[in-house]
C-alpha cells in the first residue's frame, strides 16, 4: 500500500484483512458448477460445502418464536450489523419462509430523530419494493411494530460473498460475473433514484444455480444521515464508503460503483484496500491512500477496477463502460493460442518453416488459429442420422449456418474490434479438439482470391501447405513436411471437395513435437460464397479417435442457409 496525502493516524498503516490467495494450480471453475471436493463457489477453491445442521441441534435465539405483525414467525437469527438483525421467519399468512430485517439505530439519539429514521426506512423500503430484477433481494412487505419498520424480504438460500472470501479468493472470470449481477441490480436502482450506499460483500449473496442478489437496498444508509456519530463510529462499512461520503458530499451512482470496485478488489487480490486497524485510519487511508495495481486480477477486470477507485467521482466510468469491461473479462478463454494473424507458421522441411497466407492450407482469412492449425475431414453424408445424445445445434447468424457440437464445448468467435472475419469455433475444455467453420463472402472478395470452384480452393490450399517455404524460420526443430491428400466429394446435391491433413505442431512445444491431423470440407455456394469447415484434434493418442467421430459429425450436420 501507498499514500497520496499525508494522515497521521495511519493511512500507510499496513491493512487488517488478509484473504488467502487462490490455490495453485486450481483452475477456475465454470459459473455454478461444483468444483473440486465439492465446493459450490466456482474459482474459490477454499470455500467449503454449507454444513446443515439439523434443526433440533441448533441452539434457540433469544426472541425466536416471536410474531411479527400477526403473521412472521422469527425463527433463527441469520446474521446482524449496525443498522439491524436478519431473521430467518415464516410466513403463516402464505406458508413461506422469509428474511425478517429488525431495525436498529443508535439508543443515544432522541425520540424525534429516531422517528424520523423510521419514517425514511419505510419509504425507501417501500421503494426498494417496486425495484424488479433477479439481483435485487425481493422485498415483500414493511410491518410496523411498535413504531419501528421491520422489513420483510425474500429469502435467498446460499453464502454471502463475504463468508465464502473467507475461505479464499475467487478467480477473475467468476469475479467479473458476480460483478456483472450486481451491477445490473445497481443500474435498476439508480434508474429508479435508488442508492444502495452499502455495497460490500456481505451484502452480496452466492445463491443457487449461480444466482447472484444483492441486498440491503435503500434500508442500511439514509441518504443525507450524519456519516459520523459523536462517537466517531461510522454508519455503514468505512472501507467500502467512497471518498465523497467521508467528505459529507452528496453521493451520487458513482458512489455505489466506487464501493462495486472495492468489492472486486477483495475479492480478486485477496485484501481489503483500506482497510486499517481503526475507523479513522480507515477513512483516511480510502481519501488518501493508492492502493497497489492488481495483480490477480488482469486485463479488463483490472482495468475497471483501477478506473473504479479513482478519487474524484466525476472521472469514474459509467456503469455502461463498466459493464463492457466486466462483459469481457467474463468470457471464457478462447481456445490456446488464439491470433489474430494474415499468416500461420508451420514446420517445413529441413527444419524451416512453411508460412501459408490468406490463400493457404488453413485458409481462415486473418481469423483464428486455435490450438494448432489441422484438421482431418469426412465425405458429407446427408444421411448422417440423429445426433448423438448431448450434442447441441448452433444457429449462426454471422456465417448463416447452423453448427453441430459437444455440449461442453466453448464457443468462439472474432474480436470485432479488429477482426472484420466471418467465423465460429467450438472448441473442447481441454483445447485438444477444435471445430471451426469460417466464411468469405464473395461481396467482400476484393482481390479475387476465392477460386473459382471448392475443389481448386482444396488443391490450392493443399499445394500452398506443401510447396511453400520462408528460410526466415529456419532455426526452428525440424519435422516431417505437411501432407495433403484432397478428394472432390459433393454437398447437396453441388461439388464440394475436402482436404486430409496429417501434419507435425512443434510450434507450441519445440521440444515434444505434437501429431495432429485435420479435416478441412470446402463448399462453394450458388452466388459465390465460400465455406471451410475444419475440425482438428491429436494425430497420435487418446484423443484420435475421438477427434474423428467429431469430424464425422459435424461435417455431417452442416447446415448452410443458403447453399
Amino acid at each position: 500500500m501507498s499514500s497520496n496525502g499525508g494522515a497521521s493516524y495511519g493511512a500507510d498503516e499496513p491493512t487488517s484483512y488478509g484473504l488467502q490467495p487462490p490455490r495453485p494450480g486450481v483452475p477456475e471453475q465454470q459459473p455454478g458448477v461444483p468444483g473440486p471436493g465439492g465446493v459450490p463457489y466456482p474459482g474459490n477453491p477454499y470455500a467449503a460445502p454449507t454444513q446443515v445442521v439439523p434443526e433440533q441441534q441448533v441452539p434457540q435465539d433469544p426472541g425466536a418464536g416471536r410474531l411479527i405483525a400477526g403473521r412472521y414467525r422469527l425463527l433463527s437469527k441469520l446474521g446482524h450489523g449496525g443498522m439491524g438483525t436478519v431473521w430467518r421467519a415464516k410466513d403463516e399468512t402464505v406458508d413461506r419462509e422469509v428474511a425478517v430485517k429488525e431495525p436498529r439505530v443508535p439508543d443515544h439519539l432522541p425520540e424525534r430523530e429516531r422517528a424520523n429514521v423510521f419514517e425514511r426506512m419505510r419509504r425507501e423500503a417501500r421503494a426498494a419494493a417496486r425495484l424488479a430484477h433477479p439481483a435485487v433481494v425481493n422485498v415483500h412487505d414493511v410491518a410496523v411494530v411498535e413504531g419501528q419498520p421491520w422489513i420483510v424480504m425474500e429469502l435467498v438460500q446460499g453464502r454471502s460473498l463475504g463468508a465464502a472470501l473467507q475461505e479464499g479468493t475467487i478467480g477473475a472470470r467468476e469475479a467479473a460475473r458476480i460483478g456483472l449481477e450486481v451491477l445490473g441490480a445497481l443500474e435498476a436502482a439508480h434508474a429508479a433514484g435508488i442508492l444502495h450506499r452499502d455495497v460490500k460483500p456481505d451484502n452480496v449473496l452466492l445463491g443457487p444455480h449461480g444466482r447472484v442478489v444483492l441486498t440491503d437496498f435503500g434500508i442500511a444508509q439514509i441518504e443525507g444521515e450524519t456519516n459520523l456519530t459523536d462517537t466517531g463510529g461510522f454508519v455503514g462499512s468505512p472501507e467500502f464508503i467512497a471518498p465523497e461520503r467521508v467528505l459529507g458530499q452528496r453521493p451520487g451512482p458513482a458512489s455505489d460503483l466506487w464501493s462495486l470496485g472495492v468489492v472486486l478488489y477483495t475479492a480478486t487480490e485477496g485484501v481489503s484496500p483500506f482497510r486499517r486497524n481503526n475507523t479513522p485510519a480507515t477513512l483516511q487511508s480510502v481519501l488518501n491512500a493508492t492502493p497497489a495495481a492488481p495483480n490477480a486480477a488482469k486485463g479488463p477486470l483490472a482495468d475497471a477496477i483501477t478506473a473504479l477507485l479513482g478519487k474524484d467521482p466525476a472521472r469514474r466510468p459509467n456503469a455502461a463502460q463498466v459493464r463492457r469491461l466486466l462483459e469481457e473479462a467474463a468470457q471464457p478463454p478462447a481456445p490456446e493460442p488464439t491470433q489474430v494473424a494474415d499468416r500461420v507458421r508451420i514446420a517445413g522441411p529441413g527444419g524451416k518453416s512453411v508460412r501459408v497466407g490468406r490463400k493457404g492450407w488453413i485458409g481462415i482469412g486473418a481469423a483464428v488459429v486455435a490450438v494448432a492449425v489441422a484438421a482431418y475431414l469426412v465425405i458429407w453424408d446427408p444421411f448422417a442420422g440423429p445426433l448423438p445424445d448431448g450434442w447441441k445445434q448452433h444457429k449462426e447468424k454471422d456465417v448463416a449456418a447452423t453448427l453441430v457440437a459437444p455440449p461442453e464445448y466453448v464457443r468462439g468467435e472474432p474480436d470485432r474490434s479488429t477482426d472484420k472475419g466471418h467465423w465460429v469455433s467450438y472448441t473442447d475444455p481441454s483445447y485438444s479438439v477444435s471445430i471451426v467453420l469460417t466464411l468469405y463472402k464473395k461481396s467482400e472478395d476484393t482481390l479475387n482470391e476465392i477460386a473459382g470452384t471448392a475443389s481448386s480452393e482444396a488443391y490450392q490450399d493443399a499445394d500452398a501447405m506443401e510447396k511453400t517455404d520462408d528460410s526466415s524460420f529456419s532455426n526452428m526443430a525440424e519435422s516431417p513436411a505437411p501432407k495433403a491428400d484432397t478428394t472432390e466429394t459433393s454437398y447437396d446435391g453441388g461439388e464440394a471437395a475436402e482436404n486430409v491433413v496429417t501434419y507435425v505442431d512443434d510450434q507450441t512445444d519445440a521440444d515434444t513435437p505434437r501429431p495432429r491431423e485435420a479435416r478441412i470440407f470446402y463448399y462453394k455456394t450458388k452466388s459465390g460464397d465460400l465455406y471451410k469447415l475444419w475440425i482438428d484434434y491429436p494425430g497420435k493418442g487418446d484423443f484420435t479417435e475421438r477427434g474423428r467421430e467429431v469430424a464425422k459429425t459435424a461435417i455431417a450436420n452442416l447446415d448452410i442457409d443458403k447453399p
